[in-house]
């Protein structure tokens, strides 16, 4: 039963990604769209919701502070923790099945940070001692993205590339 809850987690996720994904060929399609730095966008995110709450809402505020809080940043941003986590702060790899329920090295969090010790300690499970705080998986996740890729539509690009950010 577990495993047929897990599969049908996946099975949404997928296809919400590729309806990501073909919106978002379509828009580009239609509007010859480009990303931020002036370039062609490789792959468009979706529009991300205009009433944004909980998580969602902690986030654009969040990345307001990068200048990443509307626009097509933010729709690339919004796509890439949709797709990661749901934007759920408890999302764990060990509990949709990704990882063995035993792993010792599992994604976590809104981010989904592999290791999960990778956040600071508020961010990380409570079993590892942690409070799953979303502001500190979020802060953790928009550093990570800056130094890693840029910007969200860089790690977006590498999301659709490689299925990892």
């Amino acid at each position: 039963m577990a495993r047929r809850r897990m599969l049908r987690r996946r099975d949404r996720r997928q296809a919400v990604g590729l309806a990501v994904v073909v919106v978002a060929f379509i828009a580009f399609a239609q509007t010859g769209s480009h990303s931020d730095s002036g370039t062609p966008a490789q792959t468009a995110a979706a529009a991300a919701p205009s009433d944004a709450s909980g998580n969602v809402a902690l986030g654009q505020q969040l990345a307001s502070g990068y200048g990443w809080g509307s626009g097509s940043q933010w729709d690339c941003l919004y796509a890439l923790w949709e797709r990661e986590s749901g934007w759920s702060n408890t999302a764990d790899t060990r509990v949709t099945g990704l990882d063995t329920p035993d792993a010792t090295v599992f994604a976590y969090g809104i981010a989904q940070a592999r290791p999960t010790t990778k956040y600071p300690l508020a961010g990380q499970p409570p079993d590892l001692g942690g409070q799953s705080d979303a502001a500190t998986q979020i802060s953790w996740g928009l550093g990570y993205i800056q130094a890693t890729y840029g910007n969200p539509c860089g790690a977006w690009s590498h999301e659709e590339a490689d299925s990892w950010y």
